[in-house]
């Protein structure tokens, strides 16, 4: 993944913001009112991208990875609409447990960028996607870099339009959503009012979209490193920051790694849930390494 990349991460501050001042008072509406969730993964499972991670002899590679790892960040639906039967050998391929967080089809968001042709796509995505049943996490939403606020009435209509029973997250890239200080409250305010979490990138260069505003009991967390020593202590940062929010009433955690070069991705991943289960209480599975001299990363 190369947004946000820099020739230079040495010279960016990775201090993660202060939060917004409504987090946390968006966040003691929940805590102790559901089960606390956390998953950790990777955007794909393909062995190119993943060096290093798939022992030698992996027949099947999201079999694999869905043993080593709970969730998948599914960007391969962004490109395409797979026909229903991929759709139900990923669910039969995948333990109990196991979720699917996939990204919404780049027709709606980038070709047709919400205009009124993308409902029928919609429904048509939609359909397919629903054959993961309970294995079906967060759909995401992720807009085009210069999908600005001129378009509000789209993304109104988009929203009221999606059928609540799938739960959503949107990502919008334009600098003007989070600066311009009344179109962030009237996003907020519509993101809070229909329960879609407000998707949160860090990554390198395009520091204005750590705005740290929730706006429901969802944290969908897009972490982009930067193939650099940086990487570990910023996924540190993240952990205390992550501690804070359960503290205040935070439920569910949605936590992906990237990489500009995404074959470290794994590595990122299970330092991050090492650090995390103490932290938090929870027990996930530390995902294996293949190569015995990246091992201490992970100590």
């Amino acid at each position: 993944m190369k947004f946000g990349k820099v020739d230079h991460p040495e010279r960016i501050d990775f201090t993660i913001p202060k939060d917004h001042p409504d987090t946390p008072v968006v966040l003691s509406k929940y805590g102790s009112k559901g089960k606390f969730n956390v998953f950790v993964g990777c955007a794909k499972w393909n062995r190119q991208d993943l060096k290093n991670f798939y022992p030698r002899g992996t027949k099947d590679e999201l079999q694999y990875y869905a043993s080593q790892f709970n969730c998948i960040e599914l960007n391969a639906t962004f490109y395409r609409i797979f026909p229903s039967d991929t759709y139900e050998k990923w669910y039969d391929k995948t333990p109990e447990g196991f979720k699917f967080f996939p990204k919404m089809t780049n027709e709606v968001s980038h070709l047709r960028r919400l205009n009124d042709q993308v409902y029928p796509v919609v429904d048509r995505y939609l359909e397919v996607t629903s054959l993961l049943k309970e294995k079906l996490g967060t759909i995401f939403l992720q807009m085009h870099n210069n999908f600005d606020p001129k378009n509000w009435d789209r993304v109104v209509r988009f929203v009221e339009y999606w059928p609540k029973e799938f739960p959503l997250a949107m990502e919008f890239r334009h600098t003007d959503w989070f600066t311009d200080e009344t179109v962030a409250q009237e996003l907020y305010h519509l993101l809070e009012e229909n329960n879609i979490a407000n998707v949160l990138v860090d990554t390198a260069g395009r520091r204005d979209l750590m705005h740290m505003r929730l706006t429901n009991n969802e944290a969908f967390i897009r972490y982009v490193g930067a193939n650099h020593p940086s990487d570990y202590p910023r996924l540190q940062d993240w952990v205390k920051r992550l501690s804070t929010w359960k503290e205040q009433g935070l439920e569910n955690i949605h936590f992906f790694v990237h990489q500009n070069l995404e074959l470290e991705s794994p590595l990122l991943s299970a330092h991050l849930i090492k650090q995390l289960n103490p932290v938090l209480g929870c027990n996930l599975t530390i995902p294996a390494t293949v190569n015995p001299s990246q091992q201490g990363l992970f100590d």
